[in-house]
């Protein structure tokens, strides 16, 4: 479940490219906080605190300047194409009793039958859960599964008071067979050593006897 992280954050006052490339290098990422019909909120957060906290992508935030806090979900996180490090972040207000939509990951349990392959079509999946107790993962469950089977949305195992937010006959994994590729035997093409100049000897002997 989602543990709240408190993160001391300043208002933003300077904007544009150069401004947040200059924020950056004194160790703040710039970020905006929206939701509730309330106006956008542009913020300064430090940067190595912050990117702790949304190496999980749904992390509940508590948000506090000027003695204020508000509690957010990360809705849209921008990375360095090359770096990857955060260089911005789109926070949604959230309060507490709401549901809220989120992607989590599926988690696999057991083993297909032998001879199966067993063939993951979504990593994770939307759900629709409290935002103060989001899941960190949903189930599926394959033991024992033969070839030809698929797991369904309604196979997923949710947590109590979350719901799977796809149709209950959307495929989250097949089950196949096994197939062995058949290379076939090699066979290695023995060749006699190459005579060359062999011929040509005989000839320089059929000269010199001349």
């Amino acid at each position: 479940m989602s543990d709240q992280i408190k993160i001391q954050v300043e208002r933003r006052e300077d904007f544009g490219k150069g401004a947040s490339r200059q924020a950056r290098r004194d160790g703040k990422i710039p970020a905006v906080v929206y939701g509730h019909g309330t106006d956008p909120v542009h913020l300064l957060l430090p940067t190595q605190e912050t990117t702790l906290a949304v190496r999980n992508p749904n992390a509940l935030l508590t948000l506090v300047r000027d003695g204020e806090e508000h509690l957010v979900l990360p809705k849209d996180i921008q990375r360095n194409f090359i770096s990857q490090t955060v260089s911005h972040i789109d926070f949604i207000v959230v309060r507490k009793g709401e549901k809220v939509v989120v992607d989590v990951w599926v988690h696999v349990d057991g083993e297909a039958a032998p001879g199966t392959t067993f063939n993951l079509e979504e990593a994770s999946v939307p759900v629709l859960a409290e935002a103060t107790h989001l899941p960190e993962n949903v189930t599926i469950d394959i033991e024992g599964r033969e070839a030809g089977d698929h797991v369904y949305a309604k196979d997923v195992t949710v947590p109590a008071g979350t719901t799977i937010e796809l149709e209950d006959d959307y495929v989250i994994a097949t089950i196949s067979e096994t197939v062995e590729q058949d290379l076939g035997e090699t066979e290695e093409e023995t060749e006699e050593p190459a005579t060359v100049g062999a011929k040509g000897g005989d000839d320089e002997a059929e000269k010199t006897e001349d």
